[in-house]
This record gives structure tokens, sequence and C-alpha cells, in this order.
């Protein structure tokens, strides 16, 4: 159960460092690699940066405090911030009527609360 808690939480630190990309590339850039990533002309490029700085945050948070043994109740804690963040990206994509681009958002949301389950139950750091 640990090794698989560590492989999803890897992986879900690596889709979230891809996903910082949208700091650094220009929306309308972004918006035209496809149908997937047209959202971004939703929003504002600072608040494109504030999501960014969220997600790079996140991967801080899943990975750093359970290697240095520092605060190791934040990778549950993070992953619950991340159930958050990507029910919030579902629900922008049921409103923008995006159903057939809303599997990996789904597929990230089980993801995290996976991890948040594991790490606050069963294989918790602390006991």
């Amino acid at each position: 159960m640990n090794l698989a808690l560590w492989i999803v939480t890897v992986l879900l630190a690596a889709v979230l460092l891809v996903s910082t990309s949208k700091m650094f590339v220009p929306r309308e850039k972004l918006a035209s690699v496809g149908a997937a990533a047209e959202w971004v002309l939703d929003f504002s490029p600072s608040a494109l940066r504030a999501i960014g700085t969220l997600e790079i945050l996140a991967v801080a948070g899943l990975i750093l405090p359970a290697v240095l043994d520092i605060a190791p109740v934040l990778v549950p804690v993070t992953a619950t911030c991340l159930v958050l963040l990507f029910t919030g990206a579902v629900i922008m994509r049921l409103r923008r009527g995006e159903k057939a681009t809303i599997v990996p958002d789904l597929v990230y949301l089980a993801m995290a609360v996976f991890v948040a389950w594991g790490r606050f139950g069963p294989e918790s750091f602390t006991g």
C-alpha cells in the first residue's frame, strides 16, 4: 500500500509540475494546443499564475515533507487541498460543457482522494 501511495503521489506531482507551464506560456498559445486547453482563455494571466503557484506549492507539499521527515502530516493536507483544486477543475469543465475532456480531471481527483485517504488513514507517516 505504501508503494502504491508513493507511485500515485509522484505521478500526481509530475502532472502538476507539467501543468505549471500555464505560468510561462502565453494564454493564446496554450489555447491553440487543442480543445482541452481552451479553458485558459476564461482566466486572466494573474489568475493562471495563481493557479500555477498553487500547483508548484502542491508539488512541494506532496513530496518534501515526507522525504525530509519535516511535518509529514502536510502530505495528506496537501492532497486534500488538491481534491478541492480538482473539484473546481471538474466544475469548470462541466460549466463549459467539456464532457469529453473531463476524464483526466476526474482521474487526478481520484488520485488526490487516494493519497489523502491513504496518508491520513492506513499508511500515515505518524503511525
